[in-house]
């Protein structure tokens, strides 16, 4: 069964950081592309961030350029998500999602992403 696993959410100051995981089971990523994507209550989801299956493309909203820095280890079947210098606006329910491309595509924040994970909460707060 295809799966995708997130973890490392939790409360922070702002200012802090935090690293977010995204683990696939049952395929591997070298495939895929991954995004990730948050939502906050009351708030439409909205795409944060995206990797292609190589790692050579990378994609950032611009609310989080320069603090956020999205990586991938395929070995390990992972990507990440580092968060600095949080916000309190950056507080949301973070989803990791799948979407298989061609090698040496690039990724797209609002390509179809078909596989998702159940997401983890990040709260930026003092």
């Amino acid at each position: 069964q295809l799966q995708l696993v997130e973890s490392g959410g939790g409360l922070v100051q702002p200012g802090g950081s935090l690293r977010l995981s995204c683990t696939a089971s049952g395929f591997t990523l070298d495939y895929y592309a991954i995004g990730w994507f948050r939502q906050a209550p009351g708030k439409e989801r909205e795409a944060v961030s995206c990797i292609s299956n190589s790692g050579g493309s990378t994609r950032y909203v611009d609310s989080v350029k320069g603090r956020f820095t999205i990586s991938r280890d395929n070995a390990e079947n992972t990507v990440y998500l580092q968060m600095n210098s949080l916000k309190p606006e950056d507080s949301a329910v973070y989803y990791c999602a799948a979407t298989r491309i061609p090698v040496f595509s690039v990724c797209g924040l609002s390509h179809p992403y078909n596989y998702w994970g159940q997401g983890t909460q990040v709260t930026v707060s003092s």
